[in-house]
């Protein structure tokens, strides 16, 4: 099937080498719609962008990636959405740099719908990951679609979460809709075109390249009503996607952690510049006026076994050496072996770097 010329002109005009979205949009604003833009003489266009780049403009050249989008578009699972068009997501038309065209694999429409932007550390801790996953299920159960960024560690516990919820998950790329970056989310990938959404403004093709991600930041943060860091590093990137969130206007949250964690720091700074600290997703819900859902089913004991409870209130939820461990709860190595391998098996603990134990709450 033939694409349509209208989306035909959008394609041939954003895929010209060298003409950015800033630029794309003020030729828009001059000329009014794409197909003006390409009718343009090269002078006209120069009073608006690099004479090179008006140049390009009336070369044109980009026959060959409009009929790769094309073919990729005979999927009815993908779709591509530019700024004239009704489904454009309206959060974006917000942000200072909305990208003239989102490219779309999965359910385009939860792009529109109330969403909360959930971030944190690609080396997150396991107690990290099973907040993510849980305010990300609690928050899509409460009808917020979760928007994170696909990468390792907390957001992909996030889209997990969402996509075990209600109102699913929208994954923001760095690279364009047809590579999954990074491969260890393959997996998550599909099943993120299937049940939710992957987005991206980058074209089709698009490698994995550093100055991207940055970039992408915005788009997840500016979907999104607010924006959850739920584990950072003071250096972390998902601080650039709460700073994005707040410049803005979005609600910014951060779950707080231990002040010997490292992967705390990013969060408390958050706390100390003006998020608001949270606990609970109900907190979140609650600074947003949405109802919560309803509380689950109270969860099975951690473990039955009265020398596990014992180990676990001995452990309590700071991360602790197995010696120090040891001589707290007073029980012999083999015994104490026994439990922490059993309590890992079993999700109530997990190792961290450097031989330490962590308590796991889910």
């Amino acid at each position: 099937m033939p694409l349509d010329p209208e989306l035909a002109s959008w394609l041939k005009l954003s895929l010209t080498p060298g003409l950015g979205g800033g630029a794309l949009r003020q030729l828009l604003a001059a000329f009014g719609d794409p197909r003006r833009v390409l009718a343009a003489s090269r002078s006209a266009l120069a009073q608006h962008v690099a004479d090179a780049t008006a140049a390009a403009i009336r070369q044109g050249g980009a026959e060959e990636a409009v009929a790769a989008v094309g073919a990729w578009l005979e999927d009815p699972a993908n779709c591509v959405l530019t700024l004239a068009d009704d489904q454009y997501p309206p959060r974006l038309l917000q942000i200072p740099d909305p990208p003239p065209l989102l490219y779309v694999k999965g359910r385009a429409e939860l792009l529109s719908r109330p969403s909360l932007a959930v971030v944190g550390s690609r080396n997150a801790t396991a107690q990290g990951m099973a907040n993510a996953e849980a305010f990300a299920r609690t928050l899509s159960d409460a009808g917020l679609t979760v928007v994170s960024g696909l990468a390792l560690g907390a957001d992909a516990a996030a889209h997990r979460g969402g996509l075990a919820g209600a109102s699913s998950s929208v994954a923001v790329l760095g690279t364009g809709v047809d590579i999954v970056y990074p491969a260890r989310n393959r997996a998550l990938a599909h099943q993120l075109a299937k049940s939710g959404a992957l987005v991206s403004e980058f074209p089709l093709g698009t490698r994995a390249l550093a100055g991207n991600f940055p970039r992408r930041n915005r788009l997840i943060s500016g979907l999104a009503l607010g924006c959850l860091v739920v584990e950072a590093a003071a250096d972390s990137g998902s601080l650039i996607t709460a700073r994005l969130a707040a410049e803005q206007g979005r609600e910014v949250f951060a779950v707080p952690g231990s002040i010997h964690s490292p992967l705390a720091k990013g969060c408390h700074a958050l706390i100390k510049q003006g998020a608001k600290l949270v606990e609970s997703a109900r907190d979140i819900l609650e600074e947003l006026q949405m109802p919560a859902p309803a509380p689950a089913a109270p969860p099975r004991a951690a473990a039955a076994d009265a020398g596990a409870r014992r180990l676990l209130d001995a452990l309590g939820y700071e991360a602790c050496d197995p010696d120090t461990l040891a001589a707290r709860c007073g029980m012999p190595p083999a015994e104490l072996a026994a439990l922490l391998t059993q309590l890992e098996l079993d999700g109530h603990i997990a190792t961290l770097p450097g031989g330490l134990i962590q308590r796991v709450q889910r």
